[in-house]
């Protein structure tokens, strides 16, 4: 399904220069890639934005515009609104399969591809999409703390106290039925890298993949996008799990620049 119209998305620009177009996983905001904006801002635009159903963009009611092409169209919406033809388009992961579809489906506006902690598929023991069904059904039979408590930040989830609270007040702030809506929708649906392997050989964008040592469910399907797609560099950060770039902020932000700096003339 097309979406019929925009939605309204709360979007965040920080800088001059080249467009660095950033997208957060799910659950998160644009507040996820502050660390990034702060410290690439005096060279490049950094877009970032909160994802449909999530923070303080809108929520639609209608569970089909949750779809994945409802998600690269923000991306592009985003990009239209800044005026930029093309970026360095990036995500973490449900962000990261964001970056990448918006890369298939429009090559000419992506100058780099950065793909952090690409998800697992649905059928993998680990990451968000194999329990993506289970997940929705507990928000709502459970409600968005209980829910919370047993899939994002409860004693399984290796947080530490004040971890867990940062990372309860930002769940608590999305509406129930979008993040309801989004892994029904989208989460549950992230493709494989097998899946997309022909359009992915096609794919002819400088790519940096990125995961953290510790993400045992984004390691094995980062080193395949690295084996699949023709321009991609494969790093592993030392230290860090699935969010990579607030786990090591320091070595996230300077091998995302170095890449950048090293990407040819636009």
């Amino acid at each position: 399904m097309s979406d019929p119209a925009p939605v309204r998305l709360h979007v965040d620009l920080d800088g001059q220069g080249p467009a660095l177009l950033l997208a957060h996983g799910f659950g998160g905001s644009a507040r996820n890639f502050l660390p990034q904006a702060r410290a690439l801002r005096d060279r490049y635009r950094v877009l970032r934005w909160d994802a449909r159903g999530h923070a303080r963009s809108e929520a639609p009611d209608d569970p089909r515009r949750y779809q994945t092409d409802c998600f690269v169209a923000d991306a592009r919406q985003v990009l239209d609104d800044a005026g930029a033809t093309r970026a360095v388009a990036g995500g973490l992961s449900m962000g990261a399969v964001t970056a990448l579809q918006l890369a298939l489906a429009h090559p000419e506006r992506v100058r780099g591809l950065l793909l952090a902690s690409f998800p697992a598929g649905p059928g993998s023991r680990h990451g968000i999409s194999g329990i993506a069904l289970a997940f929705a059904d507990a928000i709502e039979r459970d409600g968005l703390e209980a829910a919370g408590r047993r899939f994002v930040w409860g004693p399984d989830a290796g947080l530490d106290e004040r971890a867990a609270a940062l990372v309860r007040q930002g769940f608590l702030e999305h509406p129930p039925h979008g993040l309801v809506h989004t892994l029904r929708g989208y989460v549950a649906h992230f493709p494989t890298p097998d899946a997309l392997a022909a359009d992915l050989r096609g794919l002819g964008v400088p790519t940096l993949v990125v995961a953290g040592a510790h993400d045992a469910g984004s390691r094995p399907p980062s080193e395949r996008l690295a084996a699949l797609l023709p321009q991609a560099r494969h790093v592993v950060v030392e230290d860090a799990g699935h969010v990579v770039n607030l786990h090591q902020p320091a070595r996230f932000n300077a091998l995302l620049a170095e890449w950048i700096e090293a990407l040819p003339d636009d």
